[in-house]
C-alpha cells in the first residue's frame, strides 16, 4: 500500500513589530532620489493597470461648519514585489496657512500582506508631496515626447506642492530657460521666487500679475491651486497648445478640457468630486472628451498629438503612496534606525 502523502505545513504567521517614522527620517530617504521615485511611481502606474492592485474610491470627510476643510481616506493594496496594503488618511486645511502652518497633514498606516496586522505608521504629507510631484514630472516627461521640449514653466499656485514639483523636474533632467510664477498671494509668490532664486536654477524667474500673462508664456503649466471650482476658461490663453499638468483638478473650466487632449491617472477616480473633468462629464453627458490614462500613453495605446493642449488631471491614487511608502521603510530599516514601538499589540493570544 502506498504511503498517505503528508499534507503541506501551515505557513507560519507572525504578528510584525509596529514601528513610527516620522517626517525627518522620511526627508532622508526620499531626498535627492528623484529618478529613482520617479521610475517608483512608473512601475506603480505600470502594476495598477494590469490590475495588480485594488484602489477603491477616496472617501471626503467634510464639516459642516468648515467648509474649506476636508480630510480624505486613501485606502489601498498594491501586488508585484511590493506586496503591501494600507491607507493614508490626508487633511487640507486651506485656513491653516493664514496662521503660518502647512494646509496638509497625513499620517499613513502599511498593514501586512500576510496577516493584516498594520506594521509602520509614518509621516506622510512629505510622502503625499513626493508622490504627487514624482507624477507631474514622469507626466511631463512622456506627454512632451514628439514636441519641443519645454523650456518655458510656468507655476499656478505656489505652495509645498509646487516646490515638490519644480525639485522634481529639476531632479529628473529638466532645466528652463524662464519660470513663471503667478497666486493670488503676493508672499506666496514672493516667497516661491526666493525658494526657485536659492534653488541654484539658471532661469530667468518672473512673477506675472494675470493668470493670462503667465499661461501664454509658458510651453508647461503647473496647476497647483486649492481652488474649489473652475476660474479658467479663456480657450485663447492656450492657443500656443502647452503640456498642461492639472495637478489640482479643478481650475479649469470645462470648455478648456473639451478643446484638449486629455490624459488621466484612473477614469473612474478622476470623475468624481467635481473635478474639472467630472464637470465636463456632466455637461456633455459621455466621457468621449477622454483619451485615456498615462500608463495608455506609456504602453503605447494612446499617442499624444503635438499640436494640441494635452491636459494631465491625477486624481492621486492611494497606490502611488503604499509604493513611496514601501520605500522609505525599507529604506529606515536598512540604515538600521526603525523606531519599533515595543509591545504595541497586546492581546495576542485567543483566549488570554
Amino acid at each position: 500500500m502506498s504511503a498517505v502523502p503528508a499534507s503541506p505545513a501551515e505557513p507560519q504567521l507572525t504578528v510584525p513589530s509596529f514601528a513610527v517614522i516620522p517626517g525627518g527620517q522620511v526627508q532622508q530617504a526620499l531626498e535627492g532620489r528623484e529618478k529613482e521615485i520617479v521610475e517608483l511611481v512608473e512601475a506603480t502606474y505600470r502594476l495598477h493597470g494590469a490590475g495588480d492592485s485594488v484602489n477603491p474610491p477616496s472617501y471626503f470627510l467634510r464639516f459642516p461648519d468648515r467648509p474649506t476643510a476636508r480630510i480624505i481616506a486613501l485606502p489601498a493594496s498594491i501586488g508585484g514585489q511590493v506586496r503591501v496594503d494600507g491607507v493614508k488618511w490626508i487633511s487640507s486645511f486651506p485656513e491653516n496657512v493664514a496662521a503660518g502652518i502647512p494646509r496638509a497633514s497625513a499620517v499613513l498606516i502599511l498593514n501586512d500582506h500576510d496577516t493584516g496586522y498594520p506594521f509602520a505608521c509614518l509621516e506622510s504629507s512629505i510622502i503625499s508631496a513626493t508622490r504627487t510631484a514624482a507624477s507631474a514630472a514622469l507626466a511631463a516627461d512622456w506627454l512632451s515626447r514628439g514636441r519641443p521640449r519645454a523650456t518655458r514653466v510656468g507655476f499656478f499656485g505656489v505652495g509645498l506642492i509646487a516646490r515638490y514639483i519644480h525639485t522634481f523636474l529639476a531632479g529628473t533632467g529638466w532645466s528652463f530657460d524662464e519660470i513663471g510664477v503667478h497666486d493670488l498671494s503676493a508672499d506666496s509668490a514672493a516667497g516661491f521666487r526666493g525658494h526657485l532664486e536659492r534653488s541654484g536654477t539658471a532661469a530667468r524667474v518672473t512673477v506675472h500679475e494675470s493668470p493670462e500673462q503667465l499661461i501664454r508664456s509658458s510651453d508647461l503649466v503647473v496647476f497647483a491651486t486649492v481652488a474649489g471650482q473652475p476660474h479658467v476658461g479663456d480657450l485663447s490663453w492656450f492657443e500656443h497648445a502647452p503640456v498642461v499638468l492639472h495637478v489640482s483638478l479643478r481650475d479649469l473650466e470645462p470648455d478648456i478640457l473639451l478643446a484638449s487632449t486629455n490624459i488621466v491617472d484612473d477614469v473612474e477616480h478622476c470623475l468624481k468630486a467635481n473635478t474639472s473633468p467630472h464637470l465636463a462629464e456632466q455637461l456633455t453627458g459621455n466621457r468621449d472628451f477622454l483619451d485615456g490614462t498615462l500608463d495608455d500613453v506609456m504602453a503605447g495605446r494612446v499617442t499624444v498629438p503635438a499640436d494640441r493642449t494635452v491636459v494631465f488631471s491625477p486624481f492621486g491614487l492611494g497606490v502611488l503612496d503604499l509604493a513611496a511608502a514601501k520605500f522609505v521603510y525599507d529604506e529606515v530599516v536598512r540604515s538600521g534606525q526603525l523606531h519599533v514601538v515595543e509591545d504595541f499589540f497586546h492581546e495576542l493570544r485567543r483566549y488570554g
